[in-house]
């Protein structure tokens, strides 16, 4: 009976959805009869608890922590980065995905399903780590930040086993004409699980007591289960056991040594983690630029977040369109690369120019950059594996995407702090002794990695050019030097 319920759920938001018709809602054509609109958004729940994860870890904790609980902004920063220690298993996790011999014949979803557990159990020990951090206990300090320390590394690998063995799933499942699109689509389901999930936290705690957190954070561990089930549910068919057993697995240091030597993989990592990096330095200080130099309000800095998901959300559904009639994924990653460029050196005007509005526009075309710069490169990798490893390609862009926005997150936060004290004790001269300058620096800094992204970038559109049917768009890339 549950099942007939779920199936016809099912039924009813694929109708409602392709009702309203494929020239509206960019996704709706991307179903297939092998694999159902209903089937992949059920599928693509993971990425909505992955998302959720991210608000909770990055956001919500990250302030209470800090705000109310009073813990040092070192420490809390440090469990934060805890996540980013298990980003560069990704590969491994892929491969693994891609080599599994399951008695039940699954190749994804024991990782999946693992994932899950590890996720629940991160949260689920998370609680009594608050309790004792918030000092309403006699025990130890150490205790309850050990604690915490465990459970943020918990999540992460939680999150980072999940999402690497559900995207490689649903590559398996899609027919290659249409990945490019699934891959579209599941990472606006990541971007609309974390705009649900922040708004939902934020009214849960909006009159904040610790038991509340204590149940928002059991709560969603409740939630992660779930969504991951029903995503799970009759996804992978099974059957595929003598298959891979009949295929010898060779050693993952080969594997990886035979990808990694290959010159486009080479250059399309650097590429990867160059533009990842570049988008993500000002992740934590865009919000304190419009506060500290442009006098925006607690409000007005807060609804910026919402306009970079906003361009971000365009950019999935304009990457999905052109993907879907052949665009060269390289040309789109580096399209989103240069449109970072002008983001950025509007973030940068908008200072000398004291023009708010000019700010607001710099910021949504960044999350537009950024997510035709994802989607690209992500749409790329699929390129690069060979014999079915989706897992491997997929885990390698994981790694070096995740690595490089934790590193570059830091990295911005040091440099701006440096680089604005030297300004203000007039250590680079009274034309610099600004409090922007620091803040200028890193914007600069991002702007020429995106550069770099470029020149990477540059011969990857050339080949492709070459080994394929010509393009009648003319972009330019090709002629960056090699």
């Amino acid at each position: 009976m549950k099942t007939l319920s779920a199936r016809s759920l099912n039924d009813r938001a694929a109708k409602l959805w392709t009702g309203v018709g494929t020239r509206f809602l960019p996704f709706a054509d991307v179903a297939t009869a092998e694999l159902p609109l209903g089937r992949l958004l059920r599928l693509s729940l993971f990425q909505v608890s992955v998302g959720m994860a991210t608000v909770l870890l990055i956001g919500t904790l990250n302030r209470v922590m800090i705000v109310e609980m009073g813990m040092a902004a070192w420490l809390v920063a440090l469990m934060v980065a805890l996540p980013l220690l298990f980003a560069p298993f990704r590969a491994l996790i892929g491969y693994r995905s891609d080599t599994h011999r399951s008695v039940l014949g699954w190749k994804r979803v024991p990782y999946i399903w693992m994932g899950s557990l590890i996720q629940f159990g991160g949260l689920a020990i998370m609680p009594f780590s608050l309790i004792l951090l918030s000092g309403d206990t006699q025990g130890p300090a150490w205790i309850g930040q050990a604690g915490a320390a465990l459970a943020f590394l918990m999540v992460g690998a939680g999150m980072q086993t999940a999402q690497t063995a559900g995207l490689a799933l649903a590559t398996d499942l899609a027919a290659p004409a249409n990945r490019p699109r699934v891959v579209a689509m599941m990472y606006l389901m990541l971007l609309v699980g974390m705009v649900v999930s922040g708004i939902v936290f934020g009214l849960l705690l909006a009159d904040f007591t610790q038991l509340k957190l204590i149940q928002v954070v059991q709560g969603s561990a409740m939630l992660t289960m779930v969504l991951n089930v029903i995503a799970l549910w009759k996804q992978e068919p099974r059957g595929m056991r003598t298959q891979a057993q009949q295929t010898p697995r060779l050693p993952f240091r080969d594997v990886w040594r035979s990808f990694s030597q290959h010159a486009r993989a080479t250059r399309y990592l650097c590429a990867v983690g160059l533009g990842s990096a570049a988008f993500s330095m000002q992740d934590i200080i865009l919000e304190p630029y419009g506060g500290e130099i442009l006098g925006m309000g607690v409000g007005a800095t807060t609804s910026l977040t919402a306009m970079m998901a906003l361009g971000a959300i365009a950019a999935f559904a304009l990457a999905a369109r052109v993907l879907a009639r052949g665009f060269d994924p390289y040309r789109l990653a580096a399209l989103g690369a240069l449109t970072g460029i002008i983001a950025f050196s509007a973030v940068v005007f908008a200072e000398p120019l004291h023009s708010v509005p000019l700010f607001r526009v710099g910021v949504a075309l960044i999350g537009f950059g950024g997510g035709l710069f994802s989607v690209g490169t992500l749409t790329a990798a699929m390129g690069l594996e060979s014999g079915g490893l989706h897992g491997l390609a997929l885990g390698a862009w994981g790694a070096v995407h995740a690595t490089s926005t934790g590193l570059a997150i830091a990295l911005g936060g040091a440099l701006r702090d440096v680089v604005s004290g030297l300004a203000t004790s007039g250590a680079l001269g009274s034309a610099l002794s600004s409090p922007a300058t620091g803040y200028s620096f890193v914007y600069h800094c991002e702007i020429y990695m995106l550069f770099a992204s470029l020149i990477a970038i540059g011969p990857l559109v050339r080949s492709a050019h070459h080994s394929s049917t010509p393009s009648s768009t003319k972009f330019g890339l090709a002629e960056f030097p090699g």
